[in-house]
């Protein structure tokens, strides 16, 4: 045979092309890229460039027809006959993390945390916040598509096995396009709940800018609230093969059925939902001391949320959610009497080693969002004693906001793109393999397998992406297989942006 360059070599060289292709980015695309804004010398970080690089990590994570003002360029159009499977158009939503699947319930959780980002914090994002609605927008259309048809959520696009036994760029994805949904027979309250929670809180999103748009969400959350309320069952039972463990619900779907009527009380101001919180927030746990907030429990937001209706909006029926509240933030602070929380040598809150970080954005944001509504009712936190002030919240996520850019240990930010030293082996597809423009050839299913295990760099930079973050002991080994430390997550960054964006304002950088 006369010599020829392996399919391996030749994957390699591309994958060194990409570098210089795929990452040449436009100045007028990536301005922050190329210059730091000033900033207060109080302030150890520049909160404004994290903001900008957070919500951009969403346009990274896109499936479907991608717009011409798309500003990672590096990804293109993909799962574009999404739900043909089942007749229905499922084209558009986000992959939820390094892999091409699409997961309904933690896509809806994303849309609620970013809306509620912008609910509290929008006001401060300035010229950001229309990249932060447009980010919202992209899980919308989506949700709206899921939902077109009454008591139907279509929850799931792509098989996860078949999808994680290969290594390829969403771009040359051919693993099933399964379809997989929740209807009367099959129900799935947890998913519809917090879908129902997503269309709700964007609603207050777009009241003002797009109040048609608002309208359409808020009918459609009211709608699909009472298909999870009427149907009552765990996706988790009826798709257990499809979605566990992935995304397997271990709370149950009380949690959500509390959290998705908060939203739709605050976005429909229907006394109805206030009766059904006051009749069924028992039952469905709102005074649980389980203090784990992310994809799965929405128990510790619900209760935030609510205690903000009762401070903020007086509502005096809710007065136990403050309460239920405090409960919560003492356990977090440091120091008090009633402090739970498991820190790190270095300062992290640690609740798991699976994608720890999400708790940390999470936590953060919780902390913040519970200071403002102390301070505008001018309360305080007791702990067993202790008195903790609305400041002292805002230290706490301060600290952990700080450690992911970079106050640690390591002295490595945990986002991409930000900082001087980031993971730069991050477990992602797209980022890792050669992009299109350097390598306009198909990736089969296991050709990218050998990058995967190789030592270097991802080519493609997924520019505000934040990983699951180190282990208890502060370390970080940045291993692309590792995916527990290395992977990044939409949920991870859309409670940060909010985080991001007070930080960034009260340093007077917006």
């Amino acid at each position: 045979m006369a010599s020829s360059v392996s399919s391996s070599s030749l994957l390699l060289f591309s994958f060194a092309t990409s570098l210089l292709l795929c990452n040449a980015f436009p100045a007028q695309h990536y301005p922050f890229l190329h210059h730091h804004h000033r900033r207060p010398r109080s302030a150890a970080h520049n909160y404004r460039d994290a903001l900008t690089k957070s919500i951009l990590f969403f346009e990274g994570q896109r499936s479907g027809k991608l717009p011409p003002n798309q500003r990672i360029t590096w990804r293109r159009d993909s799962g574009l006959s999404d739900g043909s499977a089942m007749h229905v158009d499922l084209v558009g939503g986000y992959y939820d993390a390094g892999d091409n699947v699409k997961f309904g319930f933690p896509m809806a959780f994303t849309t609620t945390m970013l809306s509620w980002s912008v609910i509290e914090f929008g006001g401060l994002m300035k010229g950001e916040l229309q990249n932060a609605r447009e980010a919202i927008r992209w899980g919308t259309d989506y949700l709206l598509k899921a939902t077109a048809h009454p008591d139907t959520i279509y929850v799931q696009v792509g098989d996860a096995n078949r999808d994680h036994a290969c290594w390829e760029r969403p771009e040359d994805m051919d693993t099933p396009r399964n379809v997989l949904k929740i209807d009367r027979n099959t129900p799935g309250s947890e998913v519809a709940a917090e879908t129902a929670a997503a269309l709700a809180a964007a609603s207050l999103v777009f009241r003002r800018t797009d109040p048609t748009y608002a309208k359409l969400l808020v009918r459609r959350a009211i709608r699909v609230f009472e298909f999870a309320d009427k149907y009552r069952g765990a996706y988790s039972n009826g798709l257990r093969s499809f979605v566990c463990p992935f995304y397997c619900s271990y709370s149950g779907y009380q949690d959500e059925l509390l959290w998705g009527a908060a939203w739709l009380q605050k976005a429909t101001k229907n006394p109805m939902y206030l009766h059904y919180i006051q009749v069924n927030g028992q039952t469905l746990g709102a005074d649980e001391t389980d203090n784990t907030f992310g994809w799965d429990n929405k128990h510790v937001g619900a209760r935030i949320l609510l205690s903000k209706a009762f401070l903020v909006q007086k509502l005096q029926s809710l007065h136990d959610y403050k309460g239920h509240a405090d409960n919560y933030i003492c356990s977090l602070v440091p120091g008090t009497p009633l402090s739970q929380a498991q820190y790190t040598p270095g300062g992290l809150l640690f609740k798991m080693s699976d994608s720890n970080m999400q708790y940390v954005t999470s936590t953060s944001f919780l902390l913040l969002a519970y200071a403002k509504y102390l301070t505008s009712s001018h309360q305080v936190v007791n702990c067993g004693g202790s008195v903790v002030t609305p400041s002292r919240l805002r230290a706490v996520a301060k600290k952990q906001v700080d450690y992911l850019l970079g106050d640690n240990p390591m002295r490595m930010s945990y986002m991409v793109g930000y900082g001087p030293r980031y993971p730069e082996r991050i477990h992602h597809r797209g980022s890792s393999l050669p992009c299109i423009a350097a390598h306009p050839a198909k990736i089969q299913c296991t050709a990218g397998f050998n990058i995967y295990h190789s030592q270097s760099p991802n080519p493609n930079i997924l520019v505000g992406a934040v990983v699951g973050g180190p282990d208890q002991h502060d370390n970080f080994p940045d291993q692309r297989p590792d995916y527990e430390q290395s992977e990044p997550a939409t949920y991870i960054n859309a409670p940060l942006v909010g985080s991001l964006a007070y930080l960034a304002h009260s340093f007077g950088q917006l």
